[in-house]
């Protein structure tokens, strides 16, 4: 078995995590102070976003130089001293590794600027067409994706934000540099990396496209393979258990086969983002509905199932830095926020795949519902704020909508404790604190036997116990049921039935010979085993046998 079938990945978001220097923002300290905490999850790797320097105009993914720590973070000496506390406690660490794109205070960049040739050819710097810009291409960001530059009268592109320079990767000289960032890493003792927007990299072609997005010309394009080929087998190939996922921007399931094939080289697993744009009305993320359920599940079963097929592997999970927090998007934050939790919880941690919980989710946090527009911090959501108003929405869907799918509700403070702050520092935080700290925090789940926090130790320790969880196959159940989401896993002659109820309202289900099955996890404590079983509010249950 591939090491990394059976492991669970943290993600922390160092900016919000933990305060050990006085500055209202975490730091790597804070991450070494929380460690038993993370050991005591039951975590494998912990993911960290960007800590590089960076002028942090997108909080670190505008990274300026790859090879030193952002003073903000704390030191090399202080990243040295994680890795190595880490270690002991059998946790290893996962770096960012943003390689679409450079910040423009980037060393290259300003010397592209200067005119120097070598660097210039390491980004993209095109002459206008017609008086216009080279594509009509969008930014991810708003607005469009060229910058213009006077001084060449060029523009370079910038997929996201006008401060990250798209990279050149067609340029050898640009990706020997980039392995050489990745061996560097590995030699420090990174054990992990996540690539950030990856399948982008390959720009195919320079050319108008009929939706002003241009997706078609450097989304997934073919050589997205040869270069991660080359990046495995010149750098994190070549060193045992290194774990890898690469972040897929509007991907495909056949593509996402071939980034996770084993005998490709390539990575080894990916996130997708499909299953979380079911809230998107017209496929607008700045829209306000009601997740679509059966979309949901057709998306996951979808991509289990042919991933499965291929011999491919995904990276299981509902939230991250990016993602509002999902029990206030698929569950009930309000009547049954424990419950609805623990059943999102089991849906992912069931399948196939590997695992990631991003921090605060263990625990149940919420979205923050922000009122004012000065609360938010986020370059995307500020950008959205200003496109929503020029359309002419009321100011109070605008809220909606941001309170809804604002990366910054994954980015509000680590809740630890009722203390001011929830713990997270005894300044002001950088960015505002969830004001349900003082019920939502990880001092109560620790002391609640029946806690979230102790649901996920106890999802984690099966997975470590059950070959059928890392191991066994995937089939869907009760496909168009209403309200629940149903899975069956098998491995040799092991059987598991996952039932998830996404909704607040009593269903029943017909289970033939369910009382041979025992139950593996719920988050419910009594259970009447009988062929028509029925599922309370938000219930999941996982039967075994």
């Amino acid at each position: 078995m591939a090491d990394f079938k059976n492991k669970v990945i943290y993600q922390i978001y160092p900016k919000s995590f933990c305060d050990t220097n006085h500055d209202g923002i975490g730091d790597i300290n804070g991450i070494i102070s929380k460690l038993d905490y993370l050991q005591e999850l039951g975590v494998d790797m912990i993911w960290m976003c960007p800590i590089f320097a960076s002028p942090q105009r997108d909080s670190g993914y505008d990274i300026k130089d790859y090879y030193h720590i952002d003073p903000i973070f704390g030191t090399m000496k202080d990243l040295e001293h994680l890795i190595a506390e880490a270690k002991k406690k059998n946790i290893d660490l996962m770096f960012d590794m943003v390689f679409n794109h450079t910040s423009t205070e980037h060393e290259w960049f300003q010397k592209a600027l200067k005119g120097n040739e070598k660097y210039k050819n390491y980004y993209f710097f095109k002459k206008g067409k017609d008086g216009k810009l080279p594509t009509n291409w969008d930014s991810k960001f708003g607005g469009k994706a060229w910058k213009y530059v006077p001084e060449f009268n060029e523009y370079y592109l910038h997929l996201y934000d006008e401060k990250q320079a798209d990279l050149n990767w067609k340029n050898e000289e640009v990706r020997n540099e980039l392995i050489k960032i990745i061996n560097y890493w590995l030699d420090k003792g990174i054990r992990g990396f996540r690539f950030d927007v990856i399948n982008n990299i390959d720009k195919r072609e320079f050319t108008d496209s009929s939706d002003g997005i241009g997706k078609q010309y450097y989304c997934d394009q073919p050589k997205v393979h040869d270069y991660l080929h080359e990046l495995n087998t010149k750098s994190f190939g070549l060193v045992e258990g290194t774990v890898t996922v690469g972040e897929m921007s509007a991907t495909s399931v056949e593509n996402c086969i071939g980034y996770t094939r084993p005998d490709n080289k390539e990575l080894d697993m990916v996130f997708s983002f499909h299953h979380l744009k079911v809230d998107y009305l017209n496929k607008d993320k700045w829209t306000s509905m009601p997740f679509d359920f059966q979309e949901l599940k057709d998306l996951l079963n979808t991509w289990q199932v042919k991933m499965q097929g291929g011999n491919g592997w995904n990276a299981l999970f509902w939230n991250c830095h990016d993602q509002p927090r999902s029990v206030s998007r698929f569950g009930n934050d309000k009547k049954y926020r424990k419950e609805s939790a623990k059943m999102l919880a089991t849906t992912i941690h069931m399948m196939r795949g590997t695992p990631y919980i991003y921090q605060g989710e263990e625990i149940g946090m919420t979205n923050h519902y922000f009122t004012d527009i000065q609360q938010y911090k986020d370059v995307e959501s500020i950008n959205a704020y200003r496109i929503l108003k020029e359309k002419g929405l009321d100011e109070k869907d605008i809220h909606q909508i941001l309170q809804e799918k604002s990366r910054d509700n994954s980015r509000t403070p680590m809740q630890w404790d009722s203390s001011l702050n929830g713990g997270f520092s005894d300044v002001k935080p950088w960015l505002q604190s969830n004001q349900n700290y003082k019920d939502i925090n990880v001092e109560n789940d620790l002391k609640d036997s029946d806690s979230i926090f102790r649901y996920y130790q106890k999802l984690i320790q099966l997975r470590k116990t059950y070959k059928i969880i890392s191991d066994g196959s995937y089939v869907p159940f009760l496909e168009n049921h209403e309200v629940i989401f149903a899975y069956k896993r098998y491995y040799q002659d092991e059987e598991l039935i996952v039932l998830n109820n996404y909704y607040d309202e009593n269903t029943t289900v017909n289970i033939p010979h369910v009382q041979e099955y025992k139950v593996l996890i719920s988050n419910y404590k009594e259970h009447n085993l009988k062929d028509t079983l029925t599922l309370r509010p938000y219930e999941t249950i996982v039967l075994y046998k």
